[in-house]
């Protein structure tokens, strides 16, 4: 990747803590608010600093999603990624994948919970009254990166060289487009409720068929074979995506994390999905709700619901530069 399209930090590692942050723009007709949306987006990194220089170890990092709606305002106008749209909804037979509101996406990851808090403490008070929190998910790592229906989560994930491949929009992707979105990143983020009880919900179910459903096994990970094509899908099986046109198999990469309160009864598992082509993860998706085939949708929606959806692009750090420069 040339020096001038260096990514945002989308492949930082999982850490202890993050804070998703997604925030709606108030008034875009308000000349004073959106100048404040491009002062603050054009400026996340330096906001980081004046935080992460507390303890560098903690590895405090805040990367920043655009939506479309916001885009025109966000950026002054600047070419829009091709595959920019919000989050389409998509209905199944029996289960939804919701769309909600949301401009900006602020994801913010450390190893010290008061870290993200900080600065999102500090991202809120300069954006003030410009912007309305949508949602605001705290989110923590359990175990052995585990979620909470007790999986190891994440582990599909690209690695090595095949990271930047899978999350990043190189020259080739760009034809008819502006180079500045080189070094960028769709993403898509989710807020999935499980329902847990242990009389009809997961925690009800045998070991055995949780593993069916999930594909792996929840002790030690192991992958198991995927059902006949006439069997349910597991959640793994669903989960992966093969361009048709060239057998290729396209990865994204997920910092999914767990995120609860007991005493709310609230146990729950924020998606967030980054790629380098936005079709990938709509595809996923439309694999989960409505089935492959059509009518087998993916069991595990039986326990887990949605209750947000949206779609950003995370710019390069050199196109964040730029909106600076045009304020």
């Amino acid at each position: 990747m040339p020096p001038h399209n260096e990514p945002q930090r989308v492949d930082a590692p999982l850490s202890a803590s993050a804070i998703f942050l997604v925030v709606s723009v108030t008034d875009l007709a308000d000349h004073d608010a959106c100048a404040t949306i491009r002062s603050v987006v054009s400026s996340v990194n330096d906001i980081a600093k004046n935080v992460a220089f507390r303890d560098p170890s903690a590895h405090l990092v805040c990367t920043v999603g655009i939506g479309a709606r916001v885009w025109d305002v966000a950026t002054h106008r600047l070419p829009r990624p091709a595959e920019l749209h919000p989050f389409r909804e998509i209905k199944g037979q029996k289960h939804t994948a919701v769309s909600t509101p949301g401009d900006l996406l602020f994801h913010i990851r450390a190893e010290r919970r008061d870290m993200c808090f900080e600065l999102e403490r500090q991202l809120l008070d300069q954006l003030g009254d410009a912007v309305r929190v949508e949602d605001e998910t705290v989110g923590f790592r359990y175990f052995d990166n585990r979620d909470l229906l007790g999986f190891i989560d994440g582990t599909a994930n690209p690695v090595g060289t095949e990271v930047k491949e899978a999350i990043l929009v190189d020259g080739s992707d760009v034809a008819g487009q502006s180079v500045d979105i080189v070094g960028g990143s769709y993403v898509v983020v989710q807020k999935y409720l499980h329902a847990m009880d242990g009389k009809t919900g997961w925690r009800s179910l045998k070991t055995e068929k949780q593993e069916a459903i999930i594909g792996r096994t929840k002790l030690d990970n192991v992958e198991l074979d995927d059902a006949s094509p006439a069997d349910q899908q597991s959640h793994k099986s669903l989960g992966t995506v093969v361009d048709p046109a060239t057998g290729e198999e396209h990865g994204i990469l997920r910092d999914n994390m767990p995120f609860g309160s007991p005493g709310s009864k609230e146990y729950g598992t924020y998606f967030i999905g980054y790629t380098r082509h936005l079709w990938v993860i709509e595809q996923m998706l439309h694999n989960m709700f409505v089935g492959k085939p059509p009518g087998k949708h993916d069991r595990l929606l039986d326990y887990s619901t949605p209750v947000t959806g949206s779609v950003f692009f995370m710019p390069s750090l050199a196109l964040l530069d730029q909106i600076g420069k045009d304020i």
